[in-house]
């Protein structure tokens, strides 16, 4: 209502500059408290009695006509006064108002009132609400040792100075939507019912320290200049909402208690968010938050899951957090971050990392400013930091250190040939079994095989599209000089390259060859079994057709002619052995046939008489095993490297 409307009560009819006063009559009188004459206001001052209603909406007020009004209540024994309902809305205060030590039946009402000063009060109690919506005060607003038995009615209140609403207990809803102030401070206070702070503007800090909301506190698009400390608060049976909010400094949560989720979805903070000690029972959602002057979050233990799904961190950040879940879906990190997480699985899909991003798995409990151990309830103790996905991430500022990559998705990384590992980060393994070799796989390949199902609204991928993944991280790690760790990936990338139904038949057979032999050239001892299978094959084709019966001892024939002699010596062709097998299996031909074999691996001739059958043989043998060996000997190489 504003000053032009007309009232809806019987209004003084006291002339001001010719305007009539806005001030309620006081029966059976004309005017109204502050315009009666001495008469009439002493006689119906007279006629009040403690428990007695008081309207006076409009009237102009100041300290001694409040307490004029008030004396008639007051118990003479306590000094306390009491009266029933109070309808002051619409007065103005000329100066400092201060109601002190009074007890209201019902319920007290200051709404759209003008304080010229500020207002105070101090051991009061209100069986219903206390109202001071759409009010103007011009200085302080201070609530002390004071209890509201129904609701507390902030509504749209333009408070120039301090708001102090430190009240035992509230019993129903604290109502502070779009409230302004300058500093704020609600320390200790109890709320039964819905606390909404919902558009509040606070200039200065705010404090909330040691309060307890028992149902949902909302503090969506609230404004607060300053630091914002929630130390101690308890949030019972409902959600914390700060949705939207912007908080200018720090805003700590030391020893707070959190019932349900607490959630920043669109939140603006400019400060550190602490969470020592403090006790979650479900996520915690940043969602599209921003974090402009952020240096640090944590340590954070969270039961359930820590989404910073598209939120952005402006400045330099380290994250410390145990929970089940952490999401950075598309989150951006403007500067460089690390995340120190104990037992989370961390979807980093998509996300922006403009700097080096580190992400490691902290194996120590987190400890307080005091040197106590965190606790961490329903978490899984003993697991390490899982990473679920980095596909879509510029994976050139990633450094993954000590986590476990078993689920990971790589497919659709950019720059994955520039990721970082650091420490033991473990990979798949193919599963148990003769048919499966041991190695660092990708989970995408066990998607492919069928090993593991694909995750949700994931389809599994071809082998053309891993290759190229393997190729990559395989580059990954032989530039940070694990060459054991890419020869992993040169086989993976390898098998997708033999399984790839685009490649060519005759590049897939070799593929395939090349595979059988020695495992892409890093398995040695599948080089050294068809060696020593060729070997011995070769021995026993030597053994039974490739020496002949018996060495040809050489022939000399010549002529004379006077003095003059002329020889011709001629080495006979070996005959082909002959006689049952058996007699051809002969410790003396073992012992040639593994000589000529033992000389064929290391290209060397033997010096043997053989039969046609042996130097074919010899031939073969003088190219096969040697080649043989040397796939050995680079499986090793492969292994021991750095």
């Amino acid at each position: 209502m504003t000053a032009t409307d007309t009232p809806a009560w019987p209004q003084c009819g006291h002339l001001d500059a010719g305007e009539h006063c806005r001030g309620r009559r006081v029966a059976p009188y004309t005017a109204c408290l502050a315009h009666l004459d001495s008469t009439e206001r002493a006689a119906h001052l007279a006629s009040l009695a403690p428990g007695a209603d008081l309207d006076h909406r409009g009237t102009p007020f100041t300290q001694s006509l409040l307490d004029a009004l008030l004396a008639p209540l007051r118990d003479p024994a306590s000094g306390r006064a009491r009266a029933g309902q109070a309808a002051t809305a619409e007065t103005r205060f000329t100066g400092d108002a201060e109601l002190e030590d009074i007890d209201f039946d019902r319920s007290c009402s200051f709404a759209s009132a003008v304080f010229d000063g500020g207002l105070y009060v101090r051991e009061v109690r209100t069986a219903g609400d206390f109202r001071l919506a759409a009010a103007q005060v011009a200085n302080d607003v201070w609530f002390d040792d004071t209890d509201v038995g129904g609701d507390a009615w902030f509504y749209q209140a333009r408070i120039t100075g301090t708001l102090r609403f430190c009240v035992r207990e509230v019993r129903g809803t604290a109502m502070f939507r779009g409230v302004s102030c300058g500093a704020a401070y609600f320390s200790g206070v109890r709320v039964r019912g819905i606390a909404s702070f919902n558009g509040a503007v606070i200039n200065g800090e705010a404090a909330f320290d040691g309060a307890v909301f028992e149902e949902s506190a909302d503090f969506e698009a609230a404004r607060i200049a300053g630091r914002a400390c929630f130390d101690g608060t308890h949030f019972h049976r409902s959600r914390a909402c700060f949705n939207g909010a912007e908080i200018g400094g720090d805003m700590p949560f030391a020893e707070a208690h959190f019932a349900a989720e607490a959630t920043f979805e669109g939140a603006a903070i400019g400060g550190d968010l602490t969470f020592t000690g403090a006790r979650l029972k479900a996520g915690v959602d940043f969602r599209r938050a921003v974090f402009r002057r952020t240096a640090r979050i944590g340590p954070l233990v969270c039961p359930g899951t820590v989404d910073f799904s598209h939120a952005v961190f402006e400045t330099a950040l380290t994250l410390e957090a145990a929970a089940l879940e952490v999401r950075c879906r598309q989150t951006r990190w403007a500067s460089t971050a690390a995340l120190r997480l104990r037992h989370a699985a961390v979807d980093l899909s998509d996300a922006v990392t403009e700097f080096p991003v580190t992400v490691a798995d902290r194996r120590r409990p987190f400890v307080s400013p005091h040197g106590e151990v965190i606790a961490e309830p329903k978490l899984l103790n003993g697991l390490p930091v899982r990473i679920a996905s980095v596909k879509g991430v510029d994976a050139a500022h990633l450094v993954l250190a000590d986590t476990d990559l078993t689920d990971c998705l790589f497919v659709g990384t950019v720059h994955l040939d520039q990721l970082r590992l650091e420490g033991r980060c473990r990979l798949p393994q193919p599963p148990d079994g003769l048919r499966w070799m041991r190695r660092q796989t990708l989970a995408e390949e066990h998607h492919w095989r069928g090993w593991t199902p694909a995750p949700p609204d994931t389809d599994p991928q071809e082998p053309a599209t891993l290759a190229p993944v393997y190729r990559q991280l395989r580059k990954a790690l032989e530039d940070s000089r694990n060459e054991p760790g890419a020869a992993d990936f040169y086989y993976g990338e390898m098998e997708m390259r033999r399984h790839d139904t685009t490649t060519s038949r005759g590049e897939r057979t070799l593929l395939g060859l090349y595979w059988a032999l020695s495992g892409y050239g890093l398995r040695a001892t599948r080089a050294l079994a068809w060696l020593v299978l060729a070997m011995t094959a070769t021995v026993l084709t030597m053994m039974l057709w490739g020496l002949p019966q018996a060495d040809p001892d050489p022939v000399s024939t010549g002529t004379t002619d006077g003095r003059r002699i002329t020889l011709t010596t001629r080495k006979p062709t070996p005959a082909n052995p002959e006689g049952p097998y058996t007699k051809r299996l002969s410790a003396d031909r073992f012992e040639k046939s593994l000589r000529v074999v033992a000389n064929s691996v290391i290209f060397r001739a033997s010096g043997q008489d053989l039969t046609t059958t042996g130097t074919y043989v010899e031939m073969t043998a003088r190219l096969v095993e040697p080649a043989l060996l040397g796939l050995a000997v680079l499986a090793v190489r492969s292994r021991v490297k750095r």
